[in-house]
């Protein structure tokens, strides 16, 4: 176990505790269904850019803290459209805060290809990573927490040149379905991913239709001390 709350265990082990990620695309959810359902924690959108705020966010949100699910929101980052010192204060501000009520987890850096246009948003390497540290610092000085970054190795390697700046600092949630163990981005091959995205076609009860599935990579206890910071 690290100071930034890493879980430590071989990236060949296929299981862990069971999560969820959402947005509004799945629709009005039943969080105590979910959480009956053996689901442990869930990620929730909750911004874009700085001027998209996930409708049913102000919703899931509280429902699944109700509920006893250890819940994180997620910012779907637009590195073309502003800075990321502006971007982090409008997760902050939107939902991504953090507090020590054994129930929330750090907040989530989406770094993926947007669904239309360039995968890195037209960023050199060394311009994608001095946006993403400008992210990591203003969130960090606005929560007291370092934040997790969700992608998938491809678009790291390529977007920020293979960089492995964060590793030390962000817990890794990897993106890699269909697969037994998920390939790691640069530098994180080092240590391990703490949270995983299998599948996108999951199902959960409680939830109509498709949703992504997740693991956490260590036991209740590691899921607790990363959500108590401790």
């Amino acid at each position: 176990m690290t100071a930034t709350g890493l879980a430590v265990a071989s990236p060949a082990q296929a299981q862990g505790l069971a999560g969820i990620d959402v947005s509004n695309y799945q629709g009005s959810i039943n969080w105590t269904s979910v959480k009956n359902s053996g689901i442990q924690f869930a990620y929730i959108k909750a911004t874009e850019g700085t001027t998209f705020r996930d409708a049913r966010f102000n919703t899931n949100y509280p429902a699944a803290h109700a509920a006893g699910v250890i819940r994180g929101a997620y910012h779907f980052a637009r590195p073309n459209s502003s800075t990321g010192a502006a971007q982090a204060n409008f997760f902050a501000s939107n939902g991504g805060a953090w507090s020590a009520d054994g129930l929330t987890l750090p907040g989530a850096l989406d770094l993926e290809a947007p669904p239309s246009g360039a995968a890195c948003y037209g960023l050199s390497t060394t311009s994608m990573r001095n946006w993403i540290t400008d992210f990591y610092n203003t969130y960090k000085s606005r929560t007291g927490r370092d934040v997790v970054i969700y992608t998938t190795a491809s678009w790291w390697n390529t977007c920020t040149g293979s960089w492995t700046g964060m590793a030390s600092k962000s817990p890794l949630w990897i993106a890699h379905w269909g697969v037994s163990a998920p390939s790691l981005p640069a530098g994180w091959n080092n240590t391990t991913w703490t949270f995983w995205q299998y599948t996108s076609t999951g199902s959960v009860s409680g939830i109509s239709g498709n949703v992504d599935r997740n693991y956490f990579n260590g036991s209740a206890s590691r899921l607790l001390a990363l959500a108590n910071n401790t």
